[in-house]
Order: structure tokens, then C-alpha cells, then sequence
């Protein structure tokens, strides 16, 4: 089974734990995991931790979720679903 699989998340922090855990656990590899950029995809929702206490910077926005695609080949897509929900995934969709 081949596919992809899109899951927004909350900070961009959250976003790249993503990355790590899929890429550590399920043995994805870093180039099948993507983190968008783009006008849509912003720093998050809500500031993170060490942007806590930053100020945004001017043209800078917190709006809307950051999204990371994974392609997956081969393997049961709900494993990798079941580690972007486990660090804080809000959705997970198949494209």
C-alpha cells in the first residue's frame, strides 16, 4: 500500500518532533517526511515554548495549523498515524 498522509499540527515545534518520531520509529525516510512552506503554512495556531516569550516579527502571523506529509510505501499507514497522533497531531488525513 502506497499513499500519503497529511497531519496538521498546533506549533511548528510539534511539526518537527513529528518528523523525528516518524522518521526514528517507523523508519520512514527523512526524505519521505516533508514540512510545507508555503503562504498557507504558518508558525501555528499559539506560540511554543521558546517562542513563548518572542515577540512575532513584523509580516510574521499565528494563524492556521502547520501541515507535514509523509509518504509511505508498503507498511500499514496506522502505525505512522498512531505516532503524529502521539506528539500532538490534531488531524491526520490521506491525500
Amino acid at each position: 500500500m502506497e499513499g500519503i498522509l497529511v497531519a496538521e499540527f498546533d506549533t511548528r515545534r510539534a511539526a518537527e518532533l513529528a518528523v523525528e518520531h516518524v522518521v526514528q520509529e517507523c523508519g520512514v525516510q527523512r526524505t519521505d517526511v516533508v514540512q510545507p512552506r508555503g503562504a498557507d503554512n504558518t508558525s501555528g495556531d499559539r506560540p511554543a515554548l521558546a517562542d513563548v516569550k518572542v515577540k512575532p516579527k513584523p509580516g510574521e502571523k499565528l494563524e492556521g495549523p502547520i501541515e507535514v506529509s509523509v509518504d509511505f510505501h508498503g507498511d500499514d499507514p496506522k502505525r505512522v498515524v498512531d505516532v503524529l497522533k502521539s506528539v500532538g497531531a490534531k488531524a491526520v488525513r490521506t491525500k
